[in-house]
């Protein structure tokens, strides 16, 4: 079984190198089709492919696993995010349209300074190289569980060769690659948990129908949490469901970069609420998926995975059912699984490295940014821009691999709420900076932003932390807002005058 796995990996491999070649023949090439993809991708191609980078590896193994702990609680959310794209297709994308922005964060310096351009870019950089590195992380942990563990082969070593793939085919085409490997793999993604979906309801005799009534009568596809102070209490999730998404997708170099391929800000904005209606379909099959995990352990007494103190780990449950039921569905579950960390990482590592170069390179300042010929100096060395983005983009791919090393002894519980935490204290002083930036006239202090930027996520988690123990409140993922909220008080405190204005919209 192990040795037909690695094959089906190499396949898929393969496929992946045969679309970057097609990719890189026809069109833009060098910085501009790493960059922007010559701004020629199919709209209808992008809101696909976005799904997979979306759901990533961790919503493809969490959010199935969840159901054991939370039903369908994570629904809410979902449908924030539906909310939240339409903020995104009607505020956001105009205006990064109308600056033709390449990083998006160039609208901070614009807005405020350079100190606050930098201080976004950074951000970025912090959660996703966390974010997507955990993702990844996943992935690896699970192959490595299932397969290179019984070989006696090291953690690290499939965490290399999955870095040094992911490296190798984004290496020359960036996101013109990106935006079509992303369709390939969300087709991947999903099939797997159709399949395995199909798989169980054959082998319990049941129809879907059916399923869903027994898990109903269970309690698994409850959907609202009525209890105010609960973190998943409906309203919150709605709520920041809306929240994650303008910050995690509408903020989010690597999202948008994808987006901002598109020819026309009408392709861009049909990209966008089409995603929407894709990403609600689509995690209701993963949630189904979820109720038919537990209906099969419920009627075959399979026993659920366990960490050492005999808790129940949610992660393992999708992978532990798909390799039980067959070797057919362990092929098909490592292939999606392996698609959904692809997805993740690919568009990630492209968005660091672009971030890098225009906001701390200064790409966006040269006569052609898109040059690969064009000289830019760098550490007193004077180098093509193509051999500097290489350069940035290998050194990501190495950070990228040292998270995913170091964060092996902390796994613990379900990855998609520590996933979630992060975001919220990172992408909340991005979230204050736009908000601040977009619905305000009043300028800020450039020079104060950094010290905002960090004040706000650690006056979040005190909050949080006294409300929980003094009235057990737990914000939960509305953390989000809660430090946003800060950012743009204190951003308020540090400003000059109502008369000094520098609104781009």
């Amino acid at each position: 079984m192990e040795l037909t796995i690695l094959l089906c990996f190499a396949a898929y491999t393969v496929l992946l190198f045969l679309v970057m070649w097609l990719t890189g023949r026809r069109g833009a090439k060098g910085n501009e089709a790493f960059f922007r993809a010559g701004r020629r991708s199919p709209w209808f191609v992008v809101a696909y492919g976005m799904i997979g980078a979306s759901l990533s590896g961790v919503t493809f193994m969490s959010v199935p696993g969840g159901v054991y702990n939370g039903a369908w609680t994570y629904m809410p959310l979902v449908f924030g995010y539906v909310l939240g794209y339409a903020a995104i297709a009607l505020v956001l994308l105009p205006l990064y349209y109308k600056l033709n922005l390449t990083s998006i964060y160039t609208y901070l310096g614009d807005r405020f300074g350079k100190v606050s351009e930098k201080t976004g870019a950074i951000f970025f950089i912090l959660s996703r190289l966390l974010g997507s590195a955990l993702r990844m992380y996943l992935v690896v942990f699970v192959l490595y569980e299932f397969v290179f563990r019984a070989w006696g082969i090291p953690f690290w070593v499939p965490a290399v060769v999955f870095i040094a793939i992911i490296l190798l085919y984004t290496f020359r085409g960036g996101i013109k690659t990106v935006v079509w490997t992303d369709m390939l793999q969300t087709t991947f993604l999903l099939l797997a948990a159709i399949v395995t979906v199909v798989a169980i309801l054959n082998n319990l005799d049941m129809s879907l129908g059916e399923l869903l009534k027994s898990s109903a009568d269970k309690g698994y596809t409850r959907m609202f949490e009525t209890d105010p102070t609960a973190p998943k209490y409906y309203w919150k999730q709605i709520l920041s469901g809306m929240f994650i998404t303008i910050t995690m997708t509408g903020l989010d170099q690597d999202m948008m970069q994808k987006n901002l391929t598109c020819k026309t800000l009408r392709d861009a904005q049909k990209n966008v609420m089409t995603s929407s209606m894709l990403f609600i379909v689509v995690n209701i099959l993963f949630l189904c998926l979820g109720a038919a995990l537990l209906a099969y352990a419920s009627e075959t007494g399979f026993a659920l995975p366990v960490n050492e103190a005999g808790v129940v780990v949610p992660d393992k449950i999708f992978p532990s059912v798909a390799f039980s039921l067959s070797g057919f569905t362990a092929v098909v579950f490592v292939l999606g699984m392996v698609a959904a960390g692809y997805s993740s990482a690919d568009g990630t590592l492209t968005a660091l490295t672009t971030t890098f170069c225009y906001n701390f390179l200064g790409f966006d300042k040269l006569k052609s940014e898109t040059d690969a010929s064009a000289k830019i100096s760098t550490f007193n060395f004077q180098l093509s821009t193509l051999a500097v983005r290489r350069i940035v983009h290998v050194c990501f791919a190495l950070l990228y691999l040292l998270v995913i090393i170091a964060f092996r002894p902390f796994h613990n519980d379900s990855l998609i709420d520590t996933l979630f935490m992060i975001a919220g204290f990172t992408y909340g002083p991005l979230l204050g900076l736009y908000a601040y930036g977009l619905f305000t006239k009043r300028r800020a202090r450039d020079s104060w932003v950094p010290v905002i930027a960090v004040l706000s996520p650690v006056a979040s988690y005190l909050l949080n932390m006294w409300c929980s123990s003094s009235y057990g409140f737990d914000f939960g993922f509305a953390i989000l807002l809660i430090n946003g909220g800060i950012t743009m008080l204190l951003l308020w405190l540090s400003s000059l005058t109502t008369k000094e204005t520098a609104v781009l919209s």
